[in-house]
């Protein structure tokens, strides 16, 4: 994929979106699938990843194993109430993750999904341009900017959008055709 440089105003929700769509499950097994569910790990929500090595023995399994065996109850629970519809199999200290293929109306059902996560993000950047433009407006209200500037900046700040809502679509595009890919 060709990278989209975005500017550093809308990486925020360009760098959410990204791991949002990480979560989202496709045919294949990924640690990115359950790296950042969280578990109650004594009573502190903290990152699967932070307390686990995530591996991917397989295209369809997913291994994860604590790093303090305490910790097991903890995560399997954090899975099953996940909304990834998976159930861990528990061998000792090491949970495995099965992947099932995935429906085609599943398929479909997490496209709607992506589409969700892709309208969020872009609504994120919006409220960012209005903030900045917001912020330009007041400058030249207080006379800090001229208004040839202003319309400059005005303009650097609409190229910014653009290029961060065709990162997003892009970053959309390329999940649509990885769920429906079979």
């Amino acid at each position: 994929m060709k990278q989209i440089k975005v500017s550093p105003s809308f990486e925020q929700a360009v760098s959410h979106l990204e791991e949002e769509l990480r979560g989202i499950r496709t045919g294949r097994a990924s640690s990115g699938l359950v790296e950042n569910i969280t578990v109650d790990y004594y009573g502190t929500q903290t990152r699967l990843r932070e307390m686990a090595s995530i591996t991917i023995p397989s295209s369809q399994t997913i291994q994860i194993e604590p790093w303090d065996k305490g910790a097991v109850v903890g995560i399997v629970k954090a899975i099953e109430i996940s909304s990834l519809g998976l159930n861990p199999n528990v061998s000792g200290t090491i949970i495995r993750l099965n992947l099932p293929t995935l429906s085609e109306e599943r398929r479909k059902e997490l496209v709607k999904v992506v589409g969700k996560y892709l309208e969020d993000a872009k609504i994120a950047v919006r409220n960012v341009r209005e903030k900045l433009l917001r912020e330009l407006k007041n400058k030249m209200d207080d006379k800090e900017l001229s208004e040839d500037t202003h319309r400059n900046e005005k303009e650097k700040v609409q190229k910014e959008v653009e290029d961060a809502l065709k990162a997003i679509d892009e970053h959309g595009k390329e999940k649509e055709i990885e769920l429906l890919s079979v």
